[in-house]
């Protein structure tokens, strides 16, 4: 299949959008001169720095939840002021006055992604400034940046219209101190579009290609990581280095031009036997490097690289071809509704340096041996489907399988297996290095004897509905991906 691989991926350019929609939401607004008797103000929201801010942001909860409203009695404080992740945001005067403030902290103990804005609080002088849209929308964007996947919030019934026009959406009612209150929830498109920004384009893109018989590959391996070759057991697989990425760093994406192809061919449950290289680059210097990278993957995953093309005074590029070979390979959409979905992760290594957040390298450091018994996952266990983890992030992998299955997906957040210094968000839209997404009957057995650090879960299921969906601890699913992935459609 082909596909695209670049070092600013969809998730990088959806943070730099979120971050740009923070830096507007905290950029000094000016208050109504008439709230402070003509004279002309600005506040500025921020997180709060200091004890002195957080004291007068509390002195606002008070004296609005407890002395004006009646809402607690003595004291507002609970467990999420203490809680180390808690984030408040204040707005303040030039003059380092509080005006009113926002708190945000995980749900639970443990951060999986899913937090909630609460105390949200104005200073009665700036009631009719905008401070409190404002401050919500800071809190919206905060959460975004910060990789929250679910942003909640439990308000008084009467600022439901609020929330309303600024685009949350209520999900039922309860009641807080004897008042009435809404459960609303801020809708997050993070991995809408990932998906939008690297593979919903394929389905109409490639479409011309299925004019000639075969094209897209035989029947029922539409949209696979590589394509059974016709008349034989030989298995090909194709990638592409971005060219920025070549020019930025050619030694790793020497080294991932390999790593992605043995993926793709591991997913098929192939042994990979060959690989063809076309390389060019600018100069000399660079396409030495470039070279040196593959090589080194090439020694690593002990696959010979048979031949290819290399061209120099030319922009940067970089695609190789994997070749393989099985006589049982396994599909992308070989599974059915009910199916286990089961995530196997190599957890070891870190983020590369200069893709934070985007690629997790766990391979650099393994052994020829240790990689190989991981390549070999697929082929060892036979599961009904398998599809590796690639640029697409776990949820956009997730619902490739699901598309070439005819089936949708459904994902336990907590039962997915990460890092420790890894944030949810990350990991589910990252490149995170060996990951493998298996389809199988409820109840299969897992694989055995994998390396140190390599963790297998269970951690979903495949459904009747398209798209992906999210499914937290308290039984509430989200939409992550609303309907099809690709648009390849079924296998």
């Amino acid at each position: 299949m082909r596909r695209l691989r670049g070092m600013r991926t969809a998730a990088e350019r959806g943070g730099l959008r979120m971050l740009a929609d923070f830096m507007r939401a905290v950029a000094p607004v000016p208050v109504d001169a008439t709230i402070l008797a003509g004279v002309a103000a600005e506040f500025l929201i921020h997180p709060a720095e200091d004890r002195e801010e957080i004291e007068g942001y509390r002195r606002l909860r008070r004296a609005a939840f407890v002395v004006e409203q009646g809402l607690f009695s003595g004291s507002d404080r609970d467990d999420l002021d203490d809680h180390p992740a808690t984030v408040i945001l204040v707005a303040t005067t030039p003059q380092g006055g509080v005006l009113g403030g926002v708190r945000l902290a995980p749900h639970g103990g443990t951060d999986i992604g899913w937090w909630t804005g609460s105390r949200l609080v104005v200073d009665p002088a700036a009631l009719h400034s905008g401070l409190g849209p404002a401050l919500v929308r800071a809190a919206c964007a905060y959460a975004e940046t910060r990789g929250v996947l679910r942003f909640e919030a439990t308000v008084q019934r009467r600022y439901r219209p609020m929330f309303t026009h600024l685009g949350w959406h209520e999900h039922g009612d309860c009641e807080i101190g004897g008042q009435p209150h809404v459960r609303m929830r801020w809708p997050i498109d993070r991995f809408e579009r990932l998906a939008a920004a690297t593979k919903s384009f394929l389905g109409p893109i490639l479409e011309p290609l299925t004019r000639q018989p075969g094209g897209l590959g035989p029947a029922g391996f539409r949209g696979d990581d590589g394509v059974p070759v016709p008349g034989g057991d030989l298995v090909a697989a194709c990638d592409a280095i971005v060219p920025s990425m070549v020019e930025r760093d050619p030694e790793w994406a020497g080294w991932c031009s390999v790593l992605v192809n043995v993926n793709d061919l591991a997913a098929m449950g192939a042994t990979p036997t060959g690989l063809l290289d076309a390389v060019g680059a600018p100069n000399r210097r660079l396409l030495a490097r470039i070279i040196a990278g593959v090589a080194e993957a090439s020694c690593a995953w002990r696959v010979p690289v048979l031949g290819g093309h290399t061209q120099l005074g030319v922009p940067a590029a970089l695609s190789v071809t994997a070749l393989g070979v099985t006589d049982r390979p396994v599909r992308a959409g070989g599974a059915d509704v009910g199916d286990a979905l089961r995530l196997t992760a190599d957890l070891t290594g870190r983020w590369r340096p200069g893709y934070h957040g985007r690629q997790w390298d766990s391979s650099s450091a393994r052994t020829p041996d240790e990689l190989a018994t991981l390549a070999g996952l697929v082929h060892r266990l036979r599961p009904k489907a398998a599809k590796d983890v690639s640029m697409a992030g776990l949820v956009g992998t997730t619902g490739m399988l699901a598309e070439a299955s005819g089936t949708g997906a459904e994902i336990d957040v907590a039962d997915i297996c990460r890092p420790d210094q890894t944030d949810m968000a990350a990991w589910l839209s990252c490149f995170p290095g060996f990951a493998m997404v298996t389809a199988d009957r409820p109840g299969s057995d897992g694989p055995v004897d994998l390396p140190a650090g390599t963790r297998t879960a269970v951690f979903g299921r495949l459904t009747a509905d398209p798209g992906v969906r999210l499914r937290w601890p308290d039984g509430v699913t989200t939409t992550a991906i609303a309907a099809a992935v690709t648009g390849l459609g079924p296998a």
